[in-house]
C-alpha cells in the first residue's frame, strides 16, 4: 500500500512563492492519479490541483494561473509550485493519492507579512 510524505511547508510572504513535494512508495506511481487540496480550520477540505485519470491538471478557480501542479515519475514525487501567493492560501496542504482515496500527512501553509 503506498504511503505519501509531504514536505514543503511554512511561513512566506504575500506575494512571494514556496513549493510542496509528495514522495509516494511502491512501484506504480507512475500510474497513480494525484492531487493536491487544502483545508482551513472548521471548513471542508478542498481541491487546489488535480491529475485527471487522463494526465490533464485541473484546478480551482482561486488558484489558477497562480499554482501549478506536476510531476517527476521517476522520482515517484509530485510537486505544487505555488507562486504569487495571497493571506487567503493560509491553509494546511495535503496531497492525496486519488485512486486510494490515501492522504499525506498535511502541511501548513501560512502567508503573512
Amino acid at each position: 500500500q503506498a504511503l505519501l510524505v509531504e514536505s514543503g511547508g511554512g511561513l512566506v510572504q504575500p506575494g512571494g512563492s514556496l513549493r510542496r513535494s509528495c514522495v509516494a512508495s511502491g512501484s506504480m506511481f507512475s500510474t497513480y492519479v494525484m492531487g493536491w487540496y487544502r483545508q482551513a480550520p472548521g471548513k471542508q477540505r478542498e481541491l487546489v490541483a488535480t491529475f485527471t485519470s487522463g494526465g490533464t491538471a485541473i484546478y480551482a478557480d482561486s488558484v489558477k494561473g497562480r499554482f501549478t501542479i506536476y510531476r517527476i515519475n521517476a522520482e515517484n514525487t509530485v510537486y505544487l509550485q505555488m507562486t504569487d501567493l495571497k493571506p487567503e492560501d493560509t491553509d494546511v496542504y495535503y496531497c492525496k493519492l486519488q485512486d486510494m482515496g490515501k492522504w499525506g500527512q498535511g502541511t501548513k501553509i501560512t502567508v503573512s507579512s
